[in-house]
């Protein structure tokens, strides 16, 4: 028994700890740039690329552009793509998913046969093409990036609306006259928020790395703009030369992901610890 508290106490632990790092590096990456010496896009040809220093914390790029300022802007534009293609999956998905188990039947098995012919396809090319024809815009990232990534919510909620409409919640509020919207938005949706919230933490990371992906193949953020995937880009072309401009913001990448990770998988034991 003691070693099963130890291990949820651990476990409780290491959720606040993730939780508490995303909360700062978001605060960070929102305000410290407004207190910065040096804009994102302010460049200084004549110095070019410097090493770390106390005039430059992470050192500069090859436009003498302040890679601090870089690095937390960027984190802000990789976090909200993020923040905003999971909220767009989560959307389209549960809005789907939750009409599809509710209705059931023949509905039911028409939507979820569209998803499976959809799931095999290959997304991330389907990215690419939706960003090659409304255009390389942040705004299109954030959509098309979401627009993609609502397939595997909307099997998730229509699984648990499966379950739900059959309870005796639903079911007196069905007897009671109430219409389907009434039904969703007061007794469905409500029950799969913490399904929802642990499934948005485990795909954010995802969408950042898919993020990532796309701006490494020039795809996604455009100058002047960084994000972290445009910042690792620019680095693995001088890694021998100039090591910090792909080793910092890497070190941010990779500690942001770990933390999401650690994060999703907390809040994911906790709520099956509140069920069991």
């Amino acid at each position: 028994m003691e070693i099963i508290k130890k291990v949820s106490f651990f476990r409780h632990q290491r959720l606040w700890i993730a939780g508490g790092f995303l909360f700062v590096l978001t605060l960070v990456c929102f305000i410290l740039p407004f207190f910065l010496p040096y804009r994102y896009d302010e460049q200084n040809i004549t110095l070019g690329a410097v090493a770390p220093s106390l005039k430059h914390f992470f050192g500069t790029d090859m436009l003498g552009r302040d890679l601090c300022a870089r690095v937390l802007y960027g984190g802000r534009i990789s976090l909200s793509i993020g923040a905003v293609a999971t909220f767009t999956a989560l959307f389209i998905g549960t809005l789907y998913g939750s009409i599809s188990g509710y209705i059931g039947g023949n509905t039911d098995m028409l939507m979820m046969r569209f998803v499976d012919i959809l799931y095999p396809l290959p997304l991330t090319l389907f990215v690419i093409l939706l960003m090659m024809i409304v255009g390389r815009n942040i705004w299109a990232l954030f959509l098309a990036i979401g627009a993609i990534e609502w397939l595997t919510p909307a099997r998730i909620v229509r699984a648990e609306v499966s379950i739900l409409r059959d309870q005796g919640f639903v079911q007196s509020s069905r007897l009671l006259g109430q219409n389907t919207w009434n039904i969703l938005r007061l007794h469905i949706y409500p029950n799969l928020l913490d399904t929802l919230l642990v499934y948005g933490t485990l795909t954010l990371p995802n969408i950042m790395i898919l993020e990532s992906f796309l701006s490494f193949l020039g795809l996604g953020v455009q100058a002047p703009q960084s994000s972290w995937g445009v910042l690792i880009s620019d680095g693995v072309q001088f890694i021998g030369i100039y090591p910090w401009m792909l080793l910092i913001p890497s070190l941010f990448f990779v500690t942001t992901l770990i933390a999401l990770n650690f994060f999703g998988d907390g809040l994911r034991d906790y709520y099956m610890r509140q069920r069991s």
